[in-house]
């Protein structure tokens, strides 16, 4: 498949927290005490956001509820790869009791267009983007914020190696029988995409005008009637 490399892609969105591991948002929030440490990390996020070289895509105004930045990934020259745009309630990761049923939320996952390309040293090649790559983002994405309430603790890492190998397979296959055709508005522009649905959320991916591709995931939230618009100000989002 023609995508940017699992590696990366992996680190970007496959690194759900912990919610057992000290300092997650749960013991976090048990201190009461401000953290520094967070503010100047969203301000460093959003810098990293603004010094992209292309456009940044996010769901259009029809969507007035929060909006937030969410991760993003570079190259080894510090050149960005793609970010995701939060959009809905935050994701949760522990699957308990009724929690998945309430949650509403899309991640939109905008991806540069590179070809196939050597790395500056010489030394690598980073493969070429393409819709593909927006789909096993946001597939792996989506997994990476699930967690089944049958699953034990133990066995949670097992089933998610075994789901994100499935969704990139899916990935290199956009025009297989897990997809169907779905035509969303760009910038007002209807543009096709491809889309599959499961048990836990919905994901699809398409390329855009302007140099990107778009991956979006989601729960709770149909992606029947959602838009997509290039984002002009970054400040409500950070």
């Amino acid at each position: 498949m023609e995508t940017t490399s699992r590696t990366a892609a992996e680190s970007a969105v496959g690194d759900s927290p912990d919610p057992d591991a000290p300092g997650s948002p749960e013991t976090g929030a048990e201190t009461g005490a401000p953290d520094a440490g967070q503010a100047a990390a969203a301000r460093r996020t959003a810098e990293a956001y603004a010094g992209a070289s292309f456009s940044w895509y996010a769901l259009d105004e029809a969507f007035t509820g929060p909006r937030r930045l969410m991760q993003i990934a570079a190259e080894p020259d510090g050149a960005v790869q793609h970010g995701s745009i939060g959009h809905g309630d935050e994701p949760s990761i522990r699957s308990e009791a009724g929690t998945a049923e309430k949650e509403r939320f899309a991640v939109v996952i905008t991806v540069a267009a590179s070809p196939l390309r050597r790395t500056d040293d010489g030394t690598g090649v980073l493969e070429a983007t393409t819709a593909s790559s927006a789909a096993w983002l946001a597939g792996s994405g989506l997994l990476a914020h699930t967690w089944p309430a049958q699953l034990d603790h133990s066995l949670r890492d097992d089933w998610l190696d075994q789901q994100t190998e499935a969704a990139f397979e899916l990935a290199d296959d956009l025009h297989g029988p897990e997809w169907s055709a779905l035509s969303l508005p760009v910038d007002g522009e209807p543009t096709p995409f491809h889309y599959r649905e499961s048990e836990f959320g919905w994901v699809l991916a398409g390329s855009a005008a302007g140099g990107v591709h778009i991956g979006a995931y989601g729960r709770g939230m149909s992606a029947f009637g959602l838009g997509f618009s290039a984002v002009d100000d970054l400040a409500p989002y950070a």
